[in-house]
């Protein structure tokens, strides 16, 4: 009867969930899947050829046929939807039995079904998993929390099915509570900031560089052999070779200006507010996003809006380009880093940036070259509250700095939105003052709110009844 038993179980077979298991089944492991559409579940079996892997509808079926302990992942939309499959999975469970939620849930939800699931005597992990369908089928990126001893549960087979570098898995314990999907959040809060900064790079490159979809294909292909390797600058190229099913040229040119977005990026912008962290590339990533979305209104305003900006491009400023999204990339990474290690303390996650870097370095969408430095920066200096401060990149962003700032004068100069370039680059310079202007702020606020202030000269807490 044991022998009928499958080791790994899934709950939401849509892309998503049906690659990962079949993930896991091409590791040797026998896997069941549970939907509640049939076609979803026949299509499990079919896909998984000679591996053994089952699909069922029914949930009694599907918690009885796996071995105990059971592991049950859950790949399903975030939110009620998680919920609801949790209480009805509840009943039917034993203790030690492990949840694993490997959807995009907010950190806070996790906590509390941590607590609810844990009442029951149930195991459970939040899970972050990056990579897309493809990552899923072929390795992912995957970010556990909750406690180490249900991790070590999983462990054997997430370190399978996780994409690797070299011989390491990108897949490691996170950290306690609901660590895994904070780290996944603050991931998608990294890449809607470098994808906004890709998209800056192109629209200078296209209206002012005057590059034409071939020749910015080969520029990103190029730009992806040096230090901006990426997945996201690869699939750029990829991109821009694009032909248009229904028509001349290539797709990108008819596809809409609207970018959507599923709320993990502003989890992240909210968030960092929350802990006094300023993240200003990946709140202008969102923004930019939201602004995308006011289609109707950047048209009836554009005509009378409209501004003379003709301006030629600058000598080598395709390679000024090049060294100013390096440049922004590595702050933006910086600012996401930040917040983790931020969050890491108040939250009482014991989050290892160093672990963080090495396992984003393939899988996820946001993997890219730069990321090993990154590593070897929090190895050197596991407490490094900031890249900045770091000498892997401090020398190389100082000498970049310059780029940076031609490229976004000649944003301003031509009329062209850069608001992730130019934040990066704010953020730069306000990160490098000893003195801000903000001692005008503090007297401004005790001036009409009596808020108080403090002094640079000596301690304490002071107020002044200004104007008398």
């Amino acid at each position: 009867m044991q022998q009928s038993l499958y080791e790994f179980g899934m709950v939401g077979l849509g892309v998503m969930g049906r690659n990962f298991l079949l993930n896991v089944a091409d590791r040797g492991y026998s896997v069941i899947g549970m939907d509640r559409d049939a076609d979803k579940a026949q299509a499990l079996e079919q896909e998984a050829g000679t591996s053994r892997a089952k699909g069922t509808t029914s949930p009694e079926e599907f918690v009885s046929l796996l071995q105990k302990p059971r592991a049950i992942m859950l790949l399903v939309p975030a939110g009620p939807i998680v919920d609801a499959v949790i209480k009805d999975l509840l009943p039917l469970l034993e203790a030690d039995d492990l949840i694993i939620d490997g959807g995009n849930s907010h950190f806070a939800d996790t906590d509390r079904r941590l607590r609810e699931v844990g009442e029951k005597g149930i195991r459970f992990l939040g899970v972050g998993v990056s990579g897309g369908a493809e990552g899923a089928r072929r390795g992912p990126s995957i970010m556990p929390g909750g406690s180490r001893s249900a991790y070590e549960v999983v462990a054997p087979i997430l370190e399978k099915v996780a994409a690797k570098v070299g011989d390491d898995p990108c897949v490691d314990f996170m950290g306690r509570g609901s660590a895994g999907h904070y780290v996944k959040m603050v991931h998608n809060g990294n890449e809607y900031g470098l994808m906004q900064l890709i998209a800056e790079a192109y629209d200078l490159l296209r209206r002012v560089g005057g590059l034409s979809n071939p020749q910015l294909a080969d520029c990103f292909a190029q730009w992806n052999q040096g230090p901006l390797q990426s997945f996201l600058v690869e699939i750029t190229a990829e991109i821009f070779r694009q032909k248009d099913e229904f028509g001349e040229g290539q797709l990108i040119d008819q596809i809409l200006d609207k970018a959507k977005q599923k709320g993990t990026g502003k989890w992240t912008s909210q968030n960092a507010m929350d802990h006094g962290i300023p993240v200003p590339t990946i709140d202008a990533a969102v923004t930019m996003r939201e602004l995308s979305a006011l289609k109707a209104q950047r048209q009836a305003v554009a005509p009378n809006l409209s501004v003379n900006s003709s301006v030629a491009a600058p000598e080598h400023f395709t390679e000024r380009v090049h060294d100013a999204l390096l440049f922004a990339t590595i702050i933006s990474y910086a600012q996401g880093l930040h917040l983790l290690q931020e969050a890491s303390e108040e939250h009482q996650y014991e989050l290892q940036l160093e672990a963080i870097a090495r396992i984003w370095r393939g899988g996820c969408i946001i993997r890219a070259a730069l990321l090993e430095d990154i590593r070897k920066a929090y190895d050197a200096q596991a407490d490094l509250k900031n890249l900045l401060a770091s000498p892997v990149f401090a020398p190389s962003q100082l000498q970049m700095q310059a780029a940076t700032r031609q490229v976004v004068k000649t944003a301003i100069d031509a009329g062209l939105p850069c608001l992730a370039l130019s934040s990066a680059l704010s953020y730069f310079d306000a990160f490098r003052q000893e003195r801000l202007p903000l001692n005008l702020t503090q007297a401004q606020r005790d001036h009409f709110g009596s808020h108080t202030y403090e002094r640079v000269d000596r301690g304490g807490i002071f107020h002044t009844n200004w104007g008398h």
